[in-house]
C-alpha cells in the first residue's frame, strides 16, 4: 500500500470533524449539581412526543429506518435508551430528529440536562 500525502494526513481530522463524526457523549455531561426541576411529565414526554415519536412510537406508521428496538412510548424506555437519545440529540448534538421541525437549542441543552440527571 502506498502512504497517504502529507494533505491528506493533515486535513483528515478537519474532514471528519466536517462529516460529524465527533459528539457530546452523556458521560461527558454532568448533570448539574443543582439536579434539575425537569422530569418526564413536566418536560420529556412533551419532548418525545413533538419530536421523536412520529419515528420512535409503538404506532408510527412510517419508522423512516428508525430501529424496531427504539421505541419511547414511555418513561422506562426513554431511560433505557437515555445515552443513545444524548448523543443523537441532545446539547449540541442534532442528527435526531432529521428535520424539518427540529428542536431549538435550549430545548436541546434541557434535553441534554435531563438525560443527564436520570430522565426523572
Amino acid at each position: 500500500m502506498r502512504p497517504l500525502p502529507r494533505l491528506a494526513l493533515a486535513t483528515a481530522p478537519l474532514l471528519v470533524a466536517a462529516c460529524g463524526l465527533f459528539y457530546t457523549d452523556m458521560e461527558d455531561w454532568a448533570c448539574p449539581s443543582e439536579g434539575t426541576q425537569l422530569t418526564y411529565e413536566n418536560f420529556g414526554a412533551a419532548f418525545m412526543n413533538a419530536h421523536c415519536q412520529s419515528c420512535h412510537g409503538s404506532n408510527a406508521t412510517d419508522r423512516a429506518g428508525a430501529p424496531g428496538e427504539f421505541i419511547f412510548d414511555t418513561k422506562s424506555q426513554v431511560q433505557r435508551h437515555r445515552a443513545r437519545i444524548f448523543a443523537r440529540s441532545a446539547a449540541e448534538n442534532d442528527s435526531m430528529p432529521p428535520g424539518p421541525d427540529d428542536p431549538s437549542l435550549d430545548d436541546r441543552m434541557k434535553l441534554a440536562d435531563w438525560l443527564a440527571c436520570g430522565a426523572p
